[in-house]
């Protein structure tokens, strides 16, 4: 089967939709149709600032969206993909009770009840079913809040779409919540091939029963629609006939999906009306909306975004996907719209695509900014501004283009983009945001730049913005290059002890000592090599964690360092980018009571990942692989360990061979597992207290 031409563009459509589509209806999420319409009226256009809220947060839709369908990517982009699979990329990626989901409590949070039931051992669809949650819990919205992923990895294929969207929704859902979701993805899957909204929905019903619930809905919307012209009273109708009172739980799907239809049907394919339609509707405004920004993404193109108004400068494609995978949590719509479109082209048999040779950030989406902004902070220029422009000189086809009008000796022109959490988000209300930093002192930044219409004299240097440990922040830069009119270059900048500090945000300066002005488009920026630094513990006085915390307790030491408390099963403490291949780990860790404690190494997740166990009651210390369930033991020996005495430990892995020295013991194994072949690295804790007084990683 072959992909429409510009599936890569239409792909990135869709994942903007859907951003766009939750963050204008995150901030009244829940309200009814009369509270909107009376307070805020009709919703055109974002309202965080009227409700004095932030415009990108955390939110459910997102994360599990963007977290669910890495199932295809970790099990080998398989078409037969289990529901199993599914539920097993659920509990490596979710952190229990603090990511993804709503952690409303059994029977009452759909999805915290079926990730409790995947705990304790039941496979989907058994996890989500009617039969074991009822048909009340089994049938709420989560199913199809999350489907989106799938519509998109299978472009023209709305029968593959389907079938990947019930293994993924029995996961959590059953009956007409599958059904629901089945419809979605149909719909996003054929909207790569077909124009128009009738026949998307005829192909979205052509999957589910006809005598389900979601089918009558459906034909019933349809109906309205052609005796009515006004989309208000269809609504009044859905309300009365499919409305919340006739649905059991909190967040039932049967309503909201009817909202989905009306606003497709009433909208008429317009992506700006659409959105007001089911935002103004109320009910489950986030996730309704997403779902429809993400069809008419897709359906539309970048274009039908940018018919309305100014969607996209607000966003400058920023995302967060607060899951396990910490340096993968500050994100934005050009990756995840590439690794998504990877996962498509996959599936079909075709090479995934990385521009400009898998560069971090390309800018190769018509008009993507991927979260690049103009630092306004003291002593910048402020006739800044950036876009994306064509440009053929380069390694690609678009730029960053950065133009600055009359720097003054002493300014400077900045453009940043985040590489962990940024000071105003450090914050923010709902999930408390945790994250990995994706870039540390020891690797290497590249930047790729054309200089255009330079006048007076100017220089170029790459910086990197931290946070100190009193709460403050400091900027670093490389040395600077002079910029020349037409001038290509390429810098190289490998980032130097900086005292331990996090790096939040990465760019580029021009400064001068003249007045000057011009323009420089960055070709792409990026970066390599593995960090060398002392990993920073966090205290009491210090809430920018740098770790993904996913044990039950933690706490600080008087004499420094760290000490994590699992109360059941095995905890994970743990930082790092999951393309961390070759490094080598040092640690002092102390037992003070536990089964088992050690180092984490090439992790990806919260259950695959390797480890250097110390087992103080057996006396034995194990070198193991976890994926999933399957837990190997790859090399052990007798050790009589000591509880409260700290053992320094040394992890070395070099290609595939890992090279471990623990006292003054030493042994070296060669690594096979094709997955675990470059990850994260942390603590582990299992039952009981470990303390640790430095964690450090070099090349």
């Amino acid at each position: 089967m072959s992909l429409p031409e510009d599936y890569l563009e239409r792909v990135y459509a869709g994942v903007l939709g859907k951003i766009i589509g939750v963050y204008l209806g995150r901030p009244f999420e829940g309200w009814p149709y009369d509270k909107i319409k009376s307070e805020l009226g009709y919703i055109w256009y974002y309202v965080n600032n009227k409700l004095k809220q932030p415009l990108i947060v955390t939110d459910d839709d997102i994360s599990g969206t963007f977290t669910f369908i890495r199932a295809l990517e970790d099990y080998g982009c398989s078409k037969d993909l289990s529901p199993e699979q599914i539920g097993n990329t659920w509990l490596n990626y979710i952190i229990e009770n603090r990511t993804i989901l709503w952690w409303g409590g059994l029977g009452n949070s759909t999805e915290h009840t079926a990730y409790l039931r995947l705990k304790q051992g039941l496979k989907p669809p058994q996890s989500g079913s009617i039969e074991t949650n009822s048909k009340v819990v089994a049938e709420q919205i989560g199913a199809q809040i999350f489907i989106d992923g799938w519509g998109m990895v299978s472009p023209g294929d709305p029968e593959m779409a389907a079938d990947l969207a019930r293994r993924a929704a029995c996961v959590s859902h059953d009956g007409e919540a599958i059904y629901a979701a089945q419809v979605i993805a149909a719909i996003e899957a054929q909207a790569f091939v077909e124009d128009n909204i009738e026949k998307l929905i005829d192909c979205g019903i052509s999957f589910i029963p006809q005598d389900s619930t979601i089918y009558r809905l459906i034909t019933d919307i349809r109906n309205w629609y052609t005796a009515y012209d006004d989309w208000e009273q269809t609504r009044e109708l859905i309300e009365q006939k499919y409305g919340y009172d006739k649905y059991g739980g909190g967040c039932h799907v049967v309503p909201n999906h009817a909202l989905i239809i009306n606003a497709l049907l009433y909208g008429k394919g317009d992506f700006q009306k659409s959105l007001m339609i089911v935002n103004t509707s109320g009910w489950d405004t986030d996730c309704n909306s997403g779902n429809v920004g993400c069809i008419l993404g897709i359906k539309n193109g970048l274009e039908g975004i940018d018919l309305g108004p100014d969607w996209r400068s607000p966003l400058a494609d920023r995302m967060y996907i607060a899951s396990a995978d910490g340096g993968r949590v500050v994100t934005d719509a050009v990756r995840e719209s590439y690794r998504i479109a990877n996962i498509g082209r996959r599936l079909v048999g075709m090479e995934a695509v990385s521009p400009k040779g898998g560069a971090r950030f390309h800018f190769e989406a018509p008009g993507a900014l991927q979260g690049f902004y103009v630092d306004k902070s003291d002593g910048c220029c402020q006739t800044v501004s950036i876009r994306n422009s064509a440009i053929e000189q380069l390694h690609g086809n678009r730029a960053l283009e950065l133009e600055f009008a009359h720097i003054c000796p002493g300014q400077s022109a900045r453009a940043l983009t985040p590489t962990f959490i940024p000071p105003d988000d450090l914050d923010m209300p709902g999930y408390r945001l945790m994250a990995s930093p994706q870039l540390y002192p020891g690797q290497t930044i590249r930047a790729s730049f054309l200089a255009s219409d330079i006048s007076g004299e100017a220089n170029l240097s790459l910086i990197v913005k931290t946070y100190r440990s009193d709460g403050s922040t400091e900027l670093f830069k490389s040395r600077s290059i002079p910029l020349m009119p037409r001038q290509q270059a390429t810098i190289d900048w490998r980032v130097p002890n900086i005292n331990n500090q996090t790096i939040y945000a990465v760019g580029v300066e021009i400064s001068s000592d003249r007045y000057s002005s011009g323009r420089v488009y960055l070709d792409y920026l990026t970066w390599e090599g593995v960090p060398s630094a002392n990993l920073i513990f966090p205290d009491e006085q210090n809430s920018r964690l740098p770790w993904i915390d996913a044990v039950d307790h933690v706490l600080y030491p008087p004499s420094g360092g760290i000490a994590l408390i699992q109360d059941k099963d095995t905890g994970l403490f743990l930082q790092g980018c999951d393309d961390w291949r070759g490094y080598t780990l040092r640690a002092s860790i102390s037992i003070h009571m536990a089964e088992a404690a050690g180092l984490a190494f090439r992790a990806r997740g919260i259950n695959r990942y390797y480890a250097l166990l110390l087992k103080p009651r057996s006396g034995r210390v194990e070198l193991i692989s976890r994926f999933d369930d399957h837990i190997s033991v790859l090399h052990s020996f007798e050790k009589k360990l000591e509880l409260d005495r700290y053992y320094d430990i040394t992890i070395s892995i070099k290609d595939d061979t890992v090279y471990v020295t623990l006292e003054n013991e030493a042994f070296e194994y060669r690594l096979s597992n094709t997955f675990l072949r470059s990850g994260f690295i942390g603590l582990v804790c299992t039952e009981g207290r470990v303390d640790c007084k430095a964690l450090s990683i070099t090349t």
